[in-house]
C-alpha cells in the first residue's frame, strides 16, 4: 500500500474509531469514509493500469481494494442508514485475504515488518466481523480501541516512516512490532472486556457499532 494511501487509511481509522467509541455521530463520519475509499479504488486502478504483466506490481495493487471497498461500504451504509451485517461479513474476507497478504510480505517479498502489519489487520478486520457481522455489541469498544491503536501503530507510524525513507525491513523491527501489538491488543482488552463498567457510566448501555 501507498505511504499516502496508507495516511489516509489512518485517517479513516481514526475517525471511525472515535465513532465506534461515541465521539463522532456516524453520518459525519460517513463523508471521510467516502474520500478515503475513493482514494483507495482509484489509487490500485492506476497502479493495475501501469503494472503491465508485472505479478508483484499487481498483487500490490489487490490488496489495496479490500480497504477501499471497506470505507465506500462503511461510507454509503451509514449515509443510507443500511444494517451492518453486509460490511460485516466482508471483512470476514478481508480479514482472511490479510492473512494471505502476510504470508506474501513474509516469505515473497520479505517485508516482515508489515507481514506483522497485515496480521495486525487480519486480526482487526475479524473484529469488526464479530461486531458489525454477528452483532456482538459487547465487543464495540475493545474493538474502537483496537481500532485506534491500528490508525497509529499500522498506517500512521509506517506512513510517515516510508515519506521519510526511514522505514526498515529488518527482522528485529519485525519482532519488536510484533511484541508490542500484542501488548497492545491484550492491554486494552482488560479495561474494555465485556462486562466492565467503565467509570462514570454506570447504568448506561453502549450504542451498537455502525462501521470500522
Amino acid at each position: 500500500m501507498g505511504s499516502v494511501g496508507l495516511l489516509y487509511v489512518g485517517a479513516a481509522l481514526f475517525v471511525n474509531a472515535l465513532m465506534m467509541l461515541g465521539r463522532v455521530e456516524a453520518r459525519s463520519a460517513a463523508i471521510l469514509n467516502l474520500f478515503v475509499g475513493a482514494l483507495q479504488v482509484v489509487l490500485p486502478t492506476l497502479l493495475l493500469v501501469a503494472a503491465g504483466d508485472d505479478l508483484a506490481a499487481i498483487s500490490a495493487a489487490s490488496g489495496i481494494y479490500l480497504f477501499g471497498f471497506t470505507y465506500l461500504y462503511v461510507g454509503i451504509g451509514l449515509l443510507a442508514g443500511l444494517d451492518t451485517t453486509g460490511v460485516g461479513w466482508f471483512s470476514l474476507f478481508v480479514a482472511i485475504a490479510a492473512l494471505v497478504f502476510a504470508g506474501v510480505n513474509f516469505f515473497d517479498v520479505r517485508d516482515r515488518p508489515f507481514g506483522v502489519i497485515w496480521l495486525c489487520w487480519s486480526f482487526l478486520w475479524f473484529l469488526f466481523f464479530l461486531v458489525l457481522g454477528l452483532k456482538r455489541d459487547e465487543l464495540t469498544r475493545y474493538t474502537g480501541w483496537v481500532t485506534l491503536a491500528n490508525a497509529a501503530g499500522t498506517t500512521t507510524l509506517p506512513a510517515f516512516l516510508l515519506l521519510t525513507d526511514t522505514y526498515t525491513t529488518s527482522a528485529v523491527f519485525a519482532a519488536v512490532f510484533a511484541a508490542v501489538a500484542v501488548a497492545v491488543c491484550a492491554g486494552l482488552w482488560i479495561p474494555t472486556r465485556p462486562g466492565r463498567t467503565p467509570r462514570g457510566t454506570a447504568g448506561t448501555v453502549p450504542e451498537p457499532a455502525t462501521g470500522p
